[in-house]
């Protein structure tokens, strides 16, 4: 059966509390960065000792750390830049810690020079909730590609970290759940981006076949690459390359579009859910870019406390409705 999860770090205490309440007891987590990276190598983010302390801190809350959503620095390896060789030999670290510590995936993303990006953080949605939006003709130029990387050499690049890393994944048992890029669109901007259709995912897992080398199926960015979210879900289900889950949904097309309450967006989630279970995944999923509700702030958008609870919820209800259901 999927798994409900929550994202959060071990220092927000009132959250923490809320969700166990809710019944979860699997965490998406991330490392501790509070001592920064200027410290010795066996203090690091990564290391050993800062991933098992973290993962205790979880385990103390009631929690079992399921998969790491947070990377050590890439920007050489995604641009192919000198000093690549030496961040995947960070990243191998990474690996082979998680694999010590038995936390069994590792999501990571291939978006260069920026991360997810949106346009307006505070669009007015149903009562009176604040949700995102993004409209790609709104982007400012903040990002610079002084490099001016192109695709193919994303894909270069992309091949030569999958190279590296997926041996010693498969050697340390640990999940790799690329994540997609958010907008998926194929240019930000003049800064290109790869991981951005049905058809550029089928071309990673082909890239390196490997039991080890998947997918985090962010629902909010691949229901904007198709119609019929369910038949992917089905697509990459059937090749067991489903790592990880993202329940989000919005509604617009990929260049212009909303977040939007999960009963509210252009996803049949019934139907993605019954594919879900159709397809044997026995992974975590967990709710992503909620609304912002009552009187949360709105300063770190997409993580309202409130807006995570309806969250939880719905997708509890969803689960039980589809899973004590005949197929």
């Amino acid at each position: 059966m999927i798994r409900i999860a929550e994202f959060f770090n071990p220092d927000q205490s009132s959250l923490i509390q809320l969700v166990r309440q809710c019944g979860i007891e699997d965490a998406v987590g991330c490392m501790d960065w509070s001592r920064g990276l200027e410290v010795p190598d066996e203090a690091l983010p990564w290391s050993f000792n800062s991933l098992k302390q973290q993962q205790q801190r979880y385990r103390e809350f009631g929690f079992k750390l399921e998969v790491l959503e947070n990377r050590p620095p890439m920007e050489k390896i995604k641009l192919g830049q000198p000093g690549r060789d030496e961040e995947i030999e960070q990243v191998l670290v990474l690996i082979r810690n998680l694999g010590r510590l038995q936390i069994p995936v590792w999501c990571y993303e291939w978006m260069p020079v920026f991360n997810w990006i949106r346009t307006n953080p505070k669009v007015p949605s149903r009562g009176g909730a604040l949700v995102s939006g993004f409209r790609l003709t709104d982007v400012e130029d903040p990002y610079p590609n002084e490099d001016r990387v192109d695709a193919d050499q994303l894909w270069n690049n992309l091949k030569y970290f999958l190279d590296a890393i997926v041996p010693v994944a498969e050697t340390a048992g640990v999940k790799l759940a690329m994540h997609p890029d958010d907008p998926p669109v194929p240019e930000v901007k003049g800064t290109p981006r790869i991981m951005c259709s049905i058809e550029n995912f089928q071309k990673l897992l082909d890239l390196y076949p490997s039991d080890k080398n998947g997918i985090a199926l962010c629902q909010g960015n691949f229901t904007l690459m198709t119609d019929d979210l369910p038949a992917v879900i089905r697509k990459f289900g059937s090749q067991k390359k489903i790592f990880f889950v993202h329940f989000r949904d919005v509604q617009g097309h990929a260049a212009d579009f909303v977040e939007t309450f999960h009963d509210d967006g252009k996803t049949d989630m019934v139907q993605c859910m019954r594919s879900y279970q159709e397809i044997g995944y026995e992974g975590v999923c967990r709710p992503d870019h909620v609304p912002t509700m009552g009187e949360d702030s709105n300063q770190n958008y997409g993580y309202s406390e409130i807006g995570r609870l309806f969250a939880i919820g719905y997708l509890k209800g969803l689960r039980e409705a589809i899973y004590r259901s005949p197929s």
